[in-house]
């Protein structure tokens, strides 16, 4: 769908920031809506849906359990 954006789970990317987190989201809205910037009168809800989607980005990151990875490993 967005080959701009990047996968963001370890170990492909062993480090994320909210940066990464955050372009993600802005790079799925716009595809979404179809609209780079929006105007004026759409510009609220387009910032709320770019952060209600980083926000499920974040909770699925945190919570995603990837096979042979450390934290798998610890007790």
């Amino acid at each position: 769908m967005c080959r701009s954006i990047k996968t963001l789970r370890p170990p492909t990317t062993p480090e994320v920031t909210d940066e990464d987190i955050r372009a993600a989201a802005l790079q799925y809205v716009r595809k979404v809506s179809g609209f780079r910037a929006p105007a004026a009168h759409n510009r609220e809800v387009f910032e709320h849906a770019v952060d209600a989607v980083a926000a499920a980005t974040q909770d699925l990151l945190d919570n995603l359990q990837v096979r042979g990875s450390a934290a798998a490993h610890q007790p």
